[in-house]
């Protein structure tokens, strides 16, 4: 099958070298010239850690038309802050019939993404789905050597239309058997755990972090740190209720996606988990942890939570005082109800356009 893959950092390169260690056509998109000069001169992507294999793409270019053209499926592996502007760059060169899966959408990523293509008079029947999480937890050694950290057991996925879901998981299961159907979009955006883990990390590690105090993401969790994020954790499952949504939480989830977690809390399990254990924090604040996690997640559980009139008063704090960090105005350019076309609309409502 030829696969395209959209973006060559952490999970683009360990899908395409996957992909293409697994016999199919892989083909990569990337938009840094030097990482694709790269690729050409190795031929091939190695993965070890926890699984280990090597692939040699079919193709690795800087034109996503030629990326995609013929591919069964587009996995898109960009930051979903990216989305808007990938969309407007792909609708020239989609075909019917192709499936294009957002690795993860994030919050709101199908639903932005459809909404540039019809604004931009796109007409094709094409599958357009976005999963919850990414398949591995990877880094980036150096281009073309991709440590796999951890690979997930089970990871929801959805379409947009939903009716669509069972077509994209028949594409999806010749290459993985970890994908489950999610009921709809809602799911898998409200599901969205790095919107909830990242931020408050970042955020009260700011110091350490400016100061180059380089520590581990994850196994450095605090007992305080994970109770706040448990709080936050709850604005969001609270939100996702008002939608008829009954979420795992993030303590939970940790348990769900990684076989064998131990641990009676979410400090623990975080501490626990191999596929964390290696993880370090970002050495500086502007960091996708912030830039990618705030408008394409925090930004859009408030929103939907203010759609809904239920309130979410850490996610708005983390949200003010990021967007002061870094002097960018998150809600404005993030994923808002308006952004996403429903601004205005009630739960009600909200639901019927999803449905």
């Amino acid at each position: 099958m030829k696969i395209a893959v959209i973006g060559a950092g952490n999970g683009g390169q360990a899908f395409a070298g996957y992909f293409a260690s697994q016999g199919h056509e892989a083909c990569v998109c990337e938009a840094r010239t030097e990482v694709v000069e790269r690729l050409h001169e190795l031929g091939e992507i190695r993965l070890e850690g926890r699984m280990t294999c090597v692939g040699k793409p079919k193709l690795v270019t800087e034109n996503v038309g030629k990326a995609i053209e013929g591919a069964e499926l587009i996995m898109v592996t960009v930051t979903a802050n990216a989305h808007k502007v990938l969309a407007k760059q792909m609708l020239s060169y989609l075909a019917d019939n192709q499936v294009v899966v957002l690795n993860p959408g994030r919050t709101g990523g199908a639903i932005e993404f459809k909404r540039v293509l019809e604004e931009n008079g796109f007409n094709k029947r094409i599958y357009l789905a976005e999963t919850q999480t990414l398949v591995f937890a990877c880094r980036i050694v150096e281009t073309g050597l991709v440590n796999i950290i951890g690979v997930k057991d089970k990871v929801l996925v959805s379409a947009y239309p939903s009716s669509d879901t069972k077509v994209v998981l028949k594409k999806l299961s010749h290459v993985f058997d970890c994908f489950y159907a999610a009921k709809n979009v809602l799911v898998t955006s409200f599901e969205n755990i790095g919107a909830v883990f990242h931020p408050c990390v970042v955020l009260f590690n700011e110091a350490a972090i400016e100061r180059g105090n380089q520590f581990y993401f994850y196994r450095e969790m605090t007992p305080g740190l994970a109770r706040l994020i448990e709080k936050v954790d709850a604005e969001r499952i609270a939100v996702a209720k008002a939608y008829g949504l009954d979420i795992i939480s993030a303590s939970d989830w940790v348990s769900y996606a990684y076989k064998d977690i131990k641990g009676d809390n979410l400090c623990e399990r975080m501490r626990n988990n191999p596929a964390y254990y290696e993880i370090l924090a970002p050495t500086k604040i502007d960091c996708r942890q912030i830039t990618e996690d705030i408008p394409t997640g925090l930004v859009p559980f408030s929103e939907f939570g203010k759609a809904a009139g239920v309130p979410t008063p850490l996610i708005d704090a983390t949200i003010t005082i990021c967007s002061e960090l870094l002097q960018k105005d998150f809600r404005k350019e993030g994923r808002n109800l308006k952004n996403l076309g429903f601004g205005g609309l009630n739960v009600e409502e909200i639901l019927k356009r999803i449905n």
